[in-house]
């Protein structure tokens, strides 16, 4: 996933601009200042150079062996040329081998026919200015003047070195600048990408949580800030989940009530009729096989074995078909609540599937099932899976030739749809909008052939109606195939 104003990026272009800016800024100032910085510690060196020979001059050693090494560690120090003369012009002391020039400056200065370029500082003992050479085409930064024995004195040295070591001192650093920017921007982009990474982790789950899939959690070990970040994003993610399972089977609720309010008398009017239409075929052989076993029409054993088989078997069919009137009953009465939660519709298809085996393997009835992963959605997993139970059972009983019962699980936008088709005869297309009624048989020979009560598809439009979901039939040349939907979100 990429973003537009990734952190990383933005990140990588602060830390960036901010290294090439400071050596931009040392750059400029280096340039600027770094010359005056060195002319004013060049003062400073000149004014150091005069207190040592000043120093010399008062206890009169200027000519002894021991200052003259001490001469020449001051010149090599300070990198300066130095001449000492006496009132008297002649030469005590100098640094230079071509002394006949600087002897002359000296002169012109004391006498005041030297013009230098600039005074920097003038003081009762010396002066410290910048001059031109024009024979050497060099700038230089003098101190002349008189020492307290008398003695006069000149010091020189060259700004031109000067000059030379900022231009230096420029170029390394530009060099030194391009290699940093480059190392600090690969450094930049790991440092940044180890960081923003438990970020962008937390951004996917947040995406998911958008789209209602909470199964995403923030693994991170990280101890600061983003870690807390990524607990609370998982507590958030499993309450957000509680609450919208709440919310939907609130909603459901409320949605059930409104309607069932609406239907309730017509429902219990159209219980009672159908109960009492349903019930008098099976009173009526229970009450004449029961009067046949009363008066002995046949007293051999076989016979009464059968009369009685024959009311335990109506019976029976009494009992579970009141059984599943009563389940549909509180479908319709909206007595049963019906919980809104997230499951795997996958694992509960494959779990009925297993479970109905024997059921499968008595019928010779050959199973497909087209899923191999996970599939969540919203509803009541209990009824979701009677509503499974009724397609697969009406599918194993009227499964005829091939004798396949084929399960598909389609995805839909934002819900999915559960397909149970059984070869066989298609049903009647006038025989279509009807079959989702109570008591209603298509073919009711073979309805009562296998024990069927016709109530089965009445308890899935029920169910399916209590979720708020659609279902139908489609008719095919070699089947039928009944099917409902289930909403992802």
């Amino acid at each position: 996933m990429k973003y537009k104003h990734s952190i990383k990026r933005q990140f990588a272009i602060i830390f960036i601009g901010l290294m090439a800016g400071t050596i931009l800024l040392c750059w400029f100032l280096n340039s600027i200042f770094l010359e005056k910085y060195y002319v004013q510690n060049k003062e400073a060196d000149l004014k150091n150079a005069y207190a040592s020979i000043n120093y010399a001059a008062k206890k009169g050693t200027l000519s002894s062996k021991e200052f003259y090494y001490e001469f020449q560690k001051i010149c090599a120090t300070y990198n300066m040329n130095i001449i000492v003369m006496d009132a008297e012009s002649k030469l005590i002391l100098s640094s230079v081998n071509d002394y006949k020039r600087m002897i002359s400056q000296l002169l012109e200065s004391v006498m005041g026919m030297y013009e230098p370029d600039k005074i920097l500082e003038e003081e009762e003992a010396y002066v410290v200015q910048q001059s031109f050479d024009k024979d050497t085409n060099s700038n230089y930064i003098e101190m002349w003047g008189m020492l307290e024995n008398g003695n006069l004195f000149l010091l020189r040295s060259s700004v031109e070195s000067i000059r030379d070591s900022v231009k230096i001192s420029n170029q390394f650093l530009a060099y030194v600048g391009i290699g940093a920017v480059i190392i600090s921007a690969f450094l930049t982009m790991t440092i940044t990408g180890r960081v923003t990474k438990p970020i962008l982790q937390l951004a996917k789950i947040s995406e998911r949580m958008k789209n209602l899939d909470f199964d995403a959690k923030y693994t991170g070990n990280d101890k600061n800030e983003i870690g807390i970040l990524g607990e609370h994003i998982n507590q958030l993610s499993d309450t957000l989940e509680k609450t919208i399972s709440e919310l939907k089977t609130a909603n459901n609720e409320l949605k059930n009530d409104i309607r069932q309010k609406e239907k309730i008398d017509e429902m219990r009017k159209e219980f009672l009729s159908n109960v009492s239409h349903e019930l008098k075929t099976p009173i009526a052989l229970i009450m004449g096989y029961a009067e046949g076993l009363k008066m002995g029409i046949n007293d051999d054993d076989s016979s009464r074995d059968f009369y009685c088989d024959v009311i335990m078997d109506e019976a029976g069919k009494m009992n579970i078909m009141v059984k599943k009137l009563l389940t549909l009953n509180q479908l319709e009465f909206g007595n049963d609540v019906v919980t809104m939660e997230r499951f795997d519709l996958h694992e509960l298809i494959e779990n009925y599937i297993q479970s109905a085996d024997i059921l499968i393997r008595q019928n010779d009835v050959k199973v497909e099932f087209h899923c191999n992963e996970p599939v969540y959605v919203w509803g009541d997993e209990f009824k979701v899976e009677e509503v499974f139970m009724n397609y697969f059972t009406n599918a194993m009983n009227h499964a005829i030739r091939e004798k396949t019962i084929d399960i598909k699980i389609e995805r839909l936008p934002e819900k999915v749809r559960v397909s149970v088709f059984n070869t066989g005869a298609p049903i009647p297309e006038e025989s279509l909008p009807l079959i989702w009624e109570k008591f209603y048989k298509v073919d009711k020979a073979r309805t009562r052939e296998y024990g069927g009560s016709g109530v089965g598809l009445s308890i899935v439009k029920a169910i399916m109606e209590s979720m708020n979901q659609g279902y139908g039939v489609i008719n095919y040349e070699n089947g039928v195939e009944f099917w409902f939907e289930l909403a992802t979100e």
